[in-house]
């Protein structure tokens, strides 16, 4: 399996395991009475999956997205990769009061 392929597939389920761990603590906080919400309703579960599943995809894109930006090439150099001046050089500033007219 490509790097890549694996590397999607791990931080998807890493994304779905935080939305179970996001959820998790909605129900235990009973956020705007939502835990009162699913359990007070016969289709409950699929409220609770429905939750789930949106937020794990929201997180799991996210993961992916900061594991793919953390792959990038750290700068080197000093100062992380901002020019470094070597020498000043003046700059000539014409200086005079203004003619009157």
């Amino acid at each position: 399996m490509p790097k890549l392929v694996r590397l999607y597939i791990t931080q998807v389920a890493w994304g779905f395991v935080i939305s179970a761990i996001f959820v998790g603590v909605l129900l235990a906080l009973n956020v705007a009475n939502l835990r009162s919400l699913i359990t007070g309703s016969d289709i409950g579960l699929v409220a609770l999956f429905m939750i789930w599943f949106m937020n794990g995809i929201v997180f799991a894109s996210v993961q992916f997205a900061y594991a793919i930006m953390s792959l990038a090439e750290k700068p080197g150099g000093p100062r992380r990769g901002l020019p470094v001046v070597h020498s000043f050089k003046p700059a000539a500033i014409r200086q005079g009061a203004p003619s009157a007219k």
